[in-house]
């Protein structure tokens, strides 16, 4: 077998996850016999990256493996409503010899805290939160899906609401999309992953890219449909990409400018702030807050420049500490080197372990993070490894977790505590 198909085959969502660890074994077996090169070990670490249990290019074994070729010392999944990736992310990272971790991300309301009413970190909804669990001990995998499968339901009935708003919008002009023909198929929906807006929003690109094969015709259908202009550069940048960015780039442009007009409010599907954060604890892993910030250009193309957090950000971390997160998680190329400034600095503060990741979920992307280079991020590295013996430990018992009164009491200084479980992770 070559390298070409047993990486297509890693990449491949219609085959079981065996069948693409099995082909990950097999280029692990070349990469022994020097038939694919090593990459060089760059400083860098990745703990948020999606795979196709909920929105992206990659299987959990596909990632595990481009995250390793692009040089990463660790790497952590990190999908929406889903932690149906796991076994094949940690299997893959043994194969690969790459220490990895756990989590997934989804939405709470703020109800009864002071945040209500206030754009948070969500660019579409107001008192509604991104928030990350991370570092989940293993053996209680399942008493998580056994609570976010009920949400994926829920959220799956919202997004029935929101294709009968897009067909609304596009129903004049010969477009029509059907939740269980054009968008399920897109998702990993039937083995336990979560269907997004932006699985609305390919399905509804791929729809604009049938009816429209030539590229300036389609963009022009987009900027029609969002109501404005795309920016020249923008449109520079779909117009040449490459076929297999070209859907991503259009969805990115969909994601940031018609969401609004389709988009139906979370409720049904989302925990409490609180509800969440003694999930954590019950589970024994890490509540993380997702610190996005007042955004300019976005670096991904799919959030319009707005404001966030930074007006109210002394309130927001005292609701953090209220609520009981032990942690903020930010990724660096997203914001101002004064922005992380002050997050860094909070966090000190507050007592809040940092967690980096870039939201990896387009080709486009890179695994790498080039602001981690800075040695104001170093602490990043240190952490990355920190959260890895966390899971490590926790997995092997639950009061050895990082967060764990037995812990916190032993090591009550986070900084100490950080540098103990880092040497657990395997920091070298």
């Amino acid at each position: 077998m070559t390298p070409d198909y047993l990486l297509r085959k890693i990449s491949d969502t219609g085959i079981t996850a065996e069948e693409r660890l099995a082909a990950l074994c097999e280029i692990r077996r070349l990469v022994d016999f020097g038939k694919i090169k090593k990459p060089e070990k760059t400083v860098f670490v990745n703990n948020h990256i999606h795979t196709c249990y909920s929105f992206s290019p990659y299987t959990p074994a596909s990632a595990v493996y481009y995250a390793w070729q692009a040089g990463l010392q660790t790497a952590g999944i990190m999908d929406h409503d889903s932690v149906s990736g796991f076994r094949e992310f940690i299997i893959a990272g043994r194969i690969m010899d790459m220490p990895v971790t756990c989590g997934f991300e989804c939405r709470v309301n703020v109800n009864g805290t002071s945040l209500v009413g206030k754009k948070i970190n969500n660019p579409d909804q107001k008192s509604c939160a991104y928030v990350a669990m991370h570092g989940i001990p293993h053996q209680n995998v399942g008493m998580v899906e056994d609570i976010l499968k009920n949400l994926r339901y829920l959220r799956n009935v919202r997004n029935r609401k929101m294709i009968d708003n897009i067909n609304g919008l596009v129903a004049d002009y010969g477009i029509k999309i059907d939740f269980d023909n054009d968008v399920y198929p897109l998702s990993m929906g039937r083995l336990g992953g979560s269907v997004t807006e932006r699985h609305v929003c390919m399905a509804l690109t791929k729809k604009i890219t049938g009816k429209y094969p030539d590229r300036k015709e389609a963009l022009d259908f987009v900027d029609k449909l969002c109501g404005s202009r795309m920016s020249e550069k923008t449109r520079e940048k779909l117009m040449t990409a490459p076929d297999n960015f070209y859907e991503y780039d259009i969805l990115g442009v969909l994601k940031g400018h018609l969401v609004g007009k389709f988009y139906v409010d979370a409720t049904d599907e989302c925990m409490n702030i609180i509800e969440f954060t003694n999930l954590c604890k019950e589970v024994g892993a890490i509540s993380a807050y997702a610190y996005l910030g007042d955004v300019g250009e976005s670096p991904t193309g799919d959030k319009a420049a707005q404001k966030f957090e930074d007006d109210y950000i002394d309130e927001l971390f005292g609701v953090l500490k209220e609520c009981g997160f032990s942690a903020v998680t930010y990724m660096p190329s997203r914001n101002t080197k004064e922005q992380l400034a002050r997050v860094i600095r909070m966090c000190n503060e507050n007592g809040l372990f940092q967690i980096s990741g870039e939201d990896i979920n387009s080709p486009r992307q890179s695994f790498i993070c080039q602001a981690l280079a800075d040695p104001a991020y170093a602490h990043l590295k240190t952490s990355t490894y920190a959260l890895i013996g966390h899971e490590q430990a926790a997995t092997v018992n639950i009061e050895d977790a990082m967060f764990s009164a037995k812990i916190t009491a032993q090591y009550p200084d986070l900084d100490e505590r950080t540098k103990v479980f880092a040497e657990i992770g395997g920091i070298n």
